[in-house]
């Protein structure tokens, strides 16, 4: 719908409820169409947090590709990388 023009504005709680990566390239795409993104709650995060954010996600995505999104050693593995990077 966005690319066929019918969209204006997009109007989002926060940036990683549309996508986990590529927020900007997002934009910028939308842009070329004519379409405005807007983010009703901003969090303030340094480069750092929001790193460590992103490696938690592909952890858990490629996780749960691995073992199920259910299953004991998914957790263990999150839980683990979650351990790791925060500490």
């Amino acid at each position: 719908m966005i690319s066929e023009g019918k969209i204006s504005k997009v109007i989002i709680a926060y940036e990683d409820r549309l996508t986990r990566f590529g927020f900007e390239t997002l934009g910028r795409l939308f842009s070329s169409f004519g379409t405005t993104i807007e983010v009703i709650n901003h969090e303030e995060r340094t480069p750092q947090e929001e790193l460590v954010e992103d490696l938690i996600t592909m952890v858990s995505h490629f996780a749960g590709k691995l073992y199920g999104m259910r299953s004991h050693k998914y957790s263990e593995v999150v839980e683990g990388v979650r351990k790791l990077v925060s500490g």
